[in-house]
């Protein structure tokens, strides 16, 4: 397998990361931290411009193409400013599954404005009896003879209080009333009915929890075709699952080479502290743990096209491995740098906060080890 990135993506690399190290200022990300959406809206048009809204959306609808690992490239360098655009809401998540379940008609209607940074979208499945299962849904769809009624209540809907079309997942009533296929309606922000109670998130960005009572949908609401969607929800999260693993690995290289740069001029007893054993195996232990993370974060990527076991297996491995390798050096990257890590004085607090997060996004690390287990016929209690 070649793993060496292509002359367009060593591009994509080099003009994300200038961008990211010229715009994302601790200062830019306080300024953005304090406007209504959590994030800058010129700095999304900013994004529309340089193309990368477009990277994984198909050619027919704007887009330009691009898999997994460009959208990894991206992540990474996203990680590395604590970037709190709704990226992987919008792009990662909403247009895939637009892509996965709708028909030509939504597909024009939604991509191409996706693609030039015109529409936000955020996906609301998560419900607190879910505990990370995909498949447990309580929100109901009941056909009506103008379309559709929506009831339910779901949490932690990434960037929902932007998203202009929020995509709703609900069980879809059968004949004899029990709860039947699973499937995904476009919810317009303003519908009546849609109440959203906004929160920020730990590591920047925001998020809402959605009460949905008696939703009126018109029929084409109703994304695709009406077939159960599981298992394209299942894929579009596995995808997430690398790309943010990717976001994860670039937080960990800053948290390292900062937490570097720092031994190198902190001086204890008269000398750096890089001159130290100790410090010098925990920095090779950090170094060793970002690696590895990096490797797991490209696997997963490589196999987001592979066939569903092995892809969600890989995507399990990977999230539950980047997990538990992110709060080791975030953990490190702290008590390294003493009193002064936790201090709003610098930038390795906020960075900390987010990796934290990105342990509980779309389950743990013992969560996706449990799953990893299950997929590969060895259950563990």
């Amino acid at each position: 397998m070649d793993l060496t990135l292509s002359d367009e993506q060593r591009l994509l690399r080099e003009s994300v990361d200038r961008f990211i190290a010229e715009t994302y200022t601790a200062d830019h990300r306080r300024r953005a931290a304090d406007e209504p959406a959590g994030f800058s809206p010129a700095i999304w048009k900013q994004f529309a411009e340089l193309g990368w809204l477009a990277l994984p959306i198909d050619e027919a609808y704007g887009g330009l193409g691009a898999g997994a690992v460009e959208t990894g490239i991206v992540m990474e360098a996203f990680g590395r400013g604590l970037v709190s655009e709704p990226y992987l809401s919008t792009v990662v998540i909403g247009a895939a599954l637009v892509a996965a379940c709708g028909n030509d008609a939504q597909k024009q209607a939604i991509l191409p404005r996706v693609a030039d940074g015109s529409l936000f979208l955020a996906l609301a499945h998560s419900e607190r009896a879910a505990r990370f299962d995909l498949a447990e849904v309580g929100t109901t769809a009941a056909k009506m003879p103008d379309g559709w009624r929506l009831d339910g209540r779901k949490i932690a809907v990434l960037d929902g209080n932007a998203a202009g079309q929020i995509i709703v997942s609900a069980r879809v009533a059968n004949n004899n009333g029990a709860s039947g296929r699973l499937c995904l309606f476009l919810v317009p922000g303003d519908t009546p009915g849609l109440a959203r109670r906004d929160f920020a998130r730990l590591g920047g960005g925001r998020a809402c929890n959605l009460h949905l009572a008696g939703v009126r949908l018109p029929a084409d609401a109703l994304l695709g075709d009406g077939s159960d969607v599981l298992a394209a929800i299942e894929a579009v999260v596995d995808r997430a699952m690398a790309a943010i693993g990717s976001e994860a690995v670039g937080i960990m290289q800053t948290l390292l080479n900062t937490t570097l740069e720092y031994t190198k001029i902190r001086k204890q007893f008269g000398r750096p502290l890089s001159a130290n054993q100790v410090i010098r195996h925990r920095l090779a232990d950090m170094a060793m743990q970002t690696d590895e993370a990096r490797s797991m974060a490209l696997r997963a990527a490589l196999m987001v096209d592979a066939e569903p076991v092995a892809r969600s297996r890989a995507a399990s491995g990977a999230k539950a491995k980047i997990g538990k390798c992110a709060r080791f050096v975030a953990e490190q990257s702290v008590q390294l740098h003493g009193a002064m890590g936790v201090t709003e004085e610098l930038d390795i607090g906020s960075y900390f906060k987010r990796l934290l997060a990105f342990d509980t996004l779309f389950g743990g690390s013992a969560h996706h080890y449990r799953r990893h287990a299950a997929l590969g016929g060895r259950v563990h209690a």
